[in-house]
């Protein structure tokens, strides 16, 4: 006899309609994650009532954890649904999106609000050309294991959908944008903008807004240090505002 997986889903048709609940019983395959559940449904689109329905919306890209497009809340916990197995889920197996970014549709968020504040730090490293420059900087063992770490953010939104200080309608940059200041700000080369990176990370929504909850740690699926990425920041924010370089905002 077969059995099927039983799913609840928070369904919402368009970023200004209602949400509402809706449930869906799902064949049972070996070796299913939640992202199967919805190709399930996606290829029947029947709610448990039999009755046909839209076809539930996510979003999804490397299916291994890398991508962090997938990221949803499954049974009240924010993760990734490529890597939530069923048969590791109490049913009925509950699936929302998430609450820290506005809803496009279903279980579909725009995560743009990350991306911007990446932005803002000049998360990336400048180069002026792409011609051969010889040999860059060396850098430590050390700092290669750190900033090893930090380059594993795949910026899924895990640490701000736990954090009490980022909510979906105010500034605060968050714990991944600091982890990526962090990073930046360790690079040989990524270290000639590490004052511009400070006084971004210094203004309306910066990390002064960080209430140190240390929820963002325990949330972070690649386990990133984001606590001492934190304190980190704030003692270069602190150096650069005692010893008076930060630079002049316009």
């Amino acid at each position: 006899m077969s059995k099927n997986v039983e799913v609840r889903i928070k369904r919402q048709d368009s970023p200004k309609a209602p949400a509402y609940w809706e449930e869906f019983s799902v064949p049972y395959e070996d070796g299913m994650n939640v992202i199967s559940i919805l190709q399930a449904i996606r290829r029947d689109p029947r709610n448990k009532a039999g009755k046909a329905v839209t076809p539930v919306t996510w979003e999804s890209s490397c299916l291994e954890e890398v991508c962090g497009a997938c990221t949803m809340v499954i049974n009240g916990k924010v993760r990734q649904a490529c890597t939530a197995l069923v048969d590791q889920l109490q049913q009925p197996i509950s699936l929302e999106p998430m609450s820290k970014f506005p809803v496009q549709r279903d279980l579909r968020v725009d995560r743009q609000r990350i991306f911007e504040n990446l932005k803002k730090i000049n998360g990336w490293i400048d180069v002026d050309g792409y011609h051969g420059q010889g040999a860059g900087p060396r850098q430590s063992p050390y700092d290669q294991e750190v900033t090893y770490k930090f380059s594993e953010c795949m910026s899924c939104g895990c640490c701000m959908e736990v954090c009490p200080q980022f909510t979906i309608d105010n500034k605060f940059i968050g714990a991944a944008v600091i982890g990526q200041t962090r990073l930046f700000n360790m690079h040989p080369t990524g270290k000639m903008h590490q004052q511009k990176r400070l006084d971004a990370v210094t203004d309306i929504g910066g990390i002064q807004d960080c209430g140190l909850a240390q929820q963002c740690v325990k949330a972070c699926p690649k386990k990133i240090p984001l606590v001492e990425a934190i304190g980190s920041v704030q003692r270069q924010v602190t150096v650069s505002q005692v010893f008076g370089v930060l630079s002049k905002r316009a």
